[in-house]
């Protein structure tokens, strides 16, 4: 298939790409149900005997399948295996990785869609976002192998004191490195990191999320097929206070990187070194503001916002969750944004013409409930605010999209909610909007519709979030891309300010050795 799919042309429609992807559902569905092992060295190992059962989320009767709980023991045998497979790997040479991984990349896009039919039943994204993740996964393995060969494997000569010395400026993996990825990116947050951490020279351990646990174990075998060494690549699956826990502890693991929430990535962040520092990269939460000037277009505002919204149905850490528009157009693109919002299809994520699928569980419903229930009650819902329970719908966790205006002092205005919910605020003037923007401890996303360039000059220099967009009616805080828009957040939002899918993000994976050599 030659058309290419990234967040920012979901709206496109092309029948071969349909095709595609209504072969991959079938593939897929043969998949389902079966009790899967995780791997350690090579070896397919069930844990302590049990296993825990993933239902789709779409609809409770689908079993994804029955997934073996690592145990302590296991992730140390993997943290072990990886620590002693780890010095060969490391004395590869960075072109053969690079061949490996970009072997891996191109088996990624091969199969993208039954890898993105599965994605979808087993975490609910829609069709085209699935398929994005899994490109997008594919592109940020080539993006980071493409970063090894332009820099030459980070080796540059230096210069000399005096004629009979030479100096040289390495840069060299660090040893084990442990992935922990989250539910809403099963593919991309898996293999990104790990793509990167591979081509440095590291050898990985993953841990997948409970919630796409599958897609996490198929990015494993995609990567064990393509020749990274059994002894290179581990994956454990299981709980995150055992399984993850165990990682995080474990003396054996040189650098992390997880994705996830704030207060676990910070638990992380805290509690990962100890004996002397090593390098944690936490990719954390956002609550991104959208903000809509009195010289704005309005339909496209309505538009970017509605998607980066809705999109997934809320559960990206980029999404929008608070708009603050100046007052003077406040009802107006209230009024579009819910006309974008009641537009939008709500049903099974395989569908075709579904734009949202599925939360991911109950507990986000709960979350939603509570935010309309403080809604109603101290301020307005503009649309949505009823879990969606017709016919096929009552089998899965469906919700509308939803619109509300709350007071200040809510939390709505500072809580990640991962739902598809949007909190506006009228404002009296663009500076009220930039201090309320920036009223947070995260700093991921930021958006801003007008048409006068001093006020989006003006918002490039006050606005604090790693990523920032302008009248982007594909999605006014969500879609970034590999070598395009890089990803990362300030402040809560990230530990390094390295992001990823950017020019800067490999070098995170590598540390910086000085060799001088005297007449040898």
């Amino acid at each position: 298939m030659a058309f290419r799919v990234t967040y920012a042309t979901l709206s496109a429609d092309n029948d071969e790409l349909h095709v595609a992807y209504d072969h991959g559902i079938e593939i897929a569905r043969t998949w389902l149900g079966e009790d899967h092992h995780f791997t350690v060295d090579g070896e397919k190992r069930s844990g302590d005997g049990t296993f825990f059962e993933e239902r789709s989320p779409s609809d409770r009767d689908i079993v994804i399948g029955r997934f073996a709980n690592a145990t302590e023991d296991d992730v140390r045998d993997a943290a072990s295996a990886a620590r002693r497979a780890a010095p060969e790997w490391a004395a590869t040479p960075w072109q053969a990785r690079v061949e490996i991984l970009e072997r891996a990349a191109d088996q990624i896009s091969e199969h993208r869609a039954e890898l993105a039919a599965l994605m979808a039943m087993e975490v609910g994204k829609n069709r085209l976002e699935a398929l994005g993740d899994v490109e997008e996964s594919a592109d940020l393995i080539r993006y980071y192998c493409h970063q090894m060969t332009e820099h030459d494997g980070f080796a540059l000569p230096m210069g000399r004191l005096n004629p009979v010395e030479e100096t040289s400026d390495i840069m060299r993996p660090y040893g084990v490195w442990a992935v922990i990825s989250p539910f809403n990116f099963p593919m991309a947050l898996s293999a990104g990191p790990m793509g990167a951490a591979l081509v440095a020279g590291n050898t990985v351990v993953l841990k997948p999320s409970e919630q796409g646990v599958f897609t996490g174990l198929l990015t494993g075998q995609i990567l064990w097929e393509a020749g990274v060494p059994a002894g290179v690549l581990h994956v454990v699956t299981g709980p995150g206070e055992t399984v993850g826990h165990a990682l995080v502890t474990n003396p054996d693991v040189d650098g992390i990187t997880f994705t996830g929430s704030y207060e676990v990535g910070m638990e992380i962040y805290r509690s990962f070194t100890r004996e002397h520092p090593k390098p944690t990269i936490c990719e954390m939460g956002g609550k991104n503001p959208v903000i809509i000037s009195r010289h704005a277009n309005l339909d496209l505002a309505a538009q970017g916002t509605a998607r980066s919204a809705f999109g997934l149905s809320g559960q990206k850490c980029s999404a929008a969750s608070r708009a603050y528009v100046e007052r003077p157009v406040a009802a107006e693109f209230i009024e579009r944004l819910v006309g974008q919002a009641r537009g939008m299809v709500v049903g099974d994520p395989l569908a075709r013409d579904t734009y949202m699928g599925p939360v991911i569980d109950d507990a986000a419903v709960e979350r939603f409930n509570r935010v309309v229930a403080e809604a109603r009650a101290r301020g307005k819902v503009h649309c949505g605010g009823e879990r969606l329970t017709d016919g096929a719908l009552a089998r899965g966790t469906y919700l509308p999209p939803t619109v509300i205006e709350v007071p200040r002092d809510s939390l709505t205005w500072t809580t990640e909610l991962f739902v598809p919910l949007i909190a506006v605020a009228a404002v009296d003037s663009l500076d009220e909007a930039f201090t309320l923007a920036n009223d947070t401890p995260l700093g991921l996303t930021a958006g801003m519709f007008s048409t006068e360039p001093s006020e989006v000059d003006e918002f490039l220099n006050r606005i604090e979030a790693g990523v920032v967009y302008i009248n982007r009616p594909a999605g006014a805080t969500t879609g970034a891309w590999p070598g395009v828009q890089p990803f990362g957040g300030w402040k809560g939002s990230g530990t390094n300010g390295k992001a990823g899918g950017g020019p800067y993000y490999v070098q995170q994976y590598l540390r910086e050795q000085s060799r001088t050599v005297v007449g040898a």
